[in-house]
């Protein structure tokens, strides 16, 4: 069986945007230092004049687990299972490329689906920008696909506003090893469903690409306006999004648009996948005239990351068994990252062999087209 992990992440540095063509090189993201509110330096990156997020840990630091951390990190998961397999900066940070399949080697992962981390919220306000830094990002993922030998598999970003440049982008990124299209529940352009995107999914169903909906929020004044206070977090700026984006793609009948085209919601967890069948079901009839289909995901092709700590029993006799995937959100250390979740699914039981190996191998290579 192949292992493969259907949600890992790079961290961009300095360096990724050392791909964006030199004629656009005014226009790449910037380290300055800025304190904070407890005055402690912090490190940001500025993009066209604006702050637009913390840059992560310089490379060259190896993290060390500590066992009083709180946080669920890659260091405590793999601790809590008895090993240290440290994850150094530079296989975090795609620095040293064989560090990381040496890693995946360790933890027993055959291949990644890569995702990025700065492009979770919006970058910049201009279409130039946009269209510079995401052909540095696709660059370097190029790169980093062709010197792992296409075991690091990766979704391709896209100016999204500007839908001619998008177009091209997309094919360059699929002549270079892109798996998918990274998408976020709702872009500042609109929510997935709009018309405004299907010059693009037209064009990704004829590539063959699917699309590759990670949490996020493209839209600064809902996001800021939902993690904001002493309840604001991602949970509700950025996972409800692409809860709704899923429920929202199906009853569109976006699926009966581009028949071939597939869609993957990713790092949101799996439970909210029968509260949205539910509602579908009820919702179809007067919609469409016609009752939902028994097996919804499958039909409408649809595939969702699962997280070990969900019902995957209950998950595959609702959802179906064809269109569960997991990952580890590795490169991360939020809430979602469990950097041995693939091995510990494998081992913890609770989930069919065979059902097991759809979910690490079959279900992936379903939806990313591997």
């Amino acid at each position: 069986m192949t292992v493969i992990d259907s949600d890992a992440h790079v961290v961009e540095t300095e360096r990724t945007w050392d791909f964006i063509p030199a004629s656009d090189a005014h226009l790449r993201p910037v380290i300055v230092t800025k304190p904070d509110k407890a005055g402690n330096d912090v490190r940001y990156w500025e993009i066209d004049g604006k702050i637009r997020g913390t840059v992560r840990q310089p490379v060259g630091k190896r993290t060390e687990w500590d066992p009083n951390r709180v946080a669920p990190d890659m260091e405590s998961q793999s601790a809590a299972s008895g090993r240290r397999m440290e994850a150094t900066d530079a296989s975090k940070h795609m620095e040293d490329v064989g560090a990381r399949l040496k890693h995946m080697d360790e933890l027993g992962i055959d291949f990644q689906m890569l995702y990025p981390t700065i492009f979770l919220r919006k970058l910049t306000d201009t279409d130039e920008a946009r269209v510079a830094i995401c052909r540095g990002y696709n660059r370097w993922l190029a790169d980093i696909w062709a010197q792992s030998d296409g075991r690091l598999r990766w979704a391709c970003v896209l100016p999204l506003s500007v839908m001619d440049e998008s177009i091209r982008e997309l094919n360059w990124a699929a002549e270079h090893g892109a798996n998918g299209v990274f998408m976020r529940g709702i872009e500042e352009e609109g929510v997935l469903q709009d018309s405004y995107f299907f010059p693009l999914y037209q064009e990704m169903e004829r590539l063959n690409l699917a699309v590759t909906v990670h949490i996020g929020n493209g839209n600064p004044a809902i996001e800021s306006l939902l993690s904001s206070g002493p309840g604001g977090s991602p949970f509700s700026s950025m996972r409800m999004f692409s809860v709704a984006a899923c429920h929202s793609w199906i009853l569109a009948g976006i699926p009966q648009q581009f028949p071939t085209l597939r869609i993957a919601f990713v790092e949101a967890a799996a439970q909210w996948v029968p509260f949205v069948i539910n509602d579908l079901a009820r919702r179809f009839p007067g919609r469409h005239g016609r009752a939902a289909p028994v097996d919804l995901l499958a039909e409408n092709r649809v595939w969702v990351t699962c997280q070990t700590d969900d019902d995957i029993g209950y998950l595959t006799r609702v959802a179906g068994e064809n269109n569960l995937l997991i990952g580890t959100d590795y490169g991360h250390t939020d809430q979602s990252a469990e950097i041995e979740a693939l091995r510990i699914f494998q081992e913890q039981g609770t989930v069919e062999p065979r059902v097991v190996e759809k979910i690490l191998d079959t279900n992936p290579r379903a939806v990313y087209g591997f």
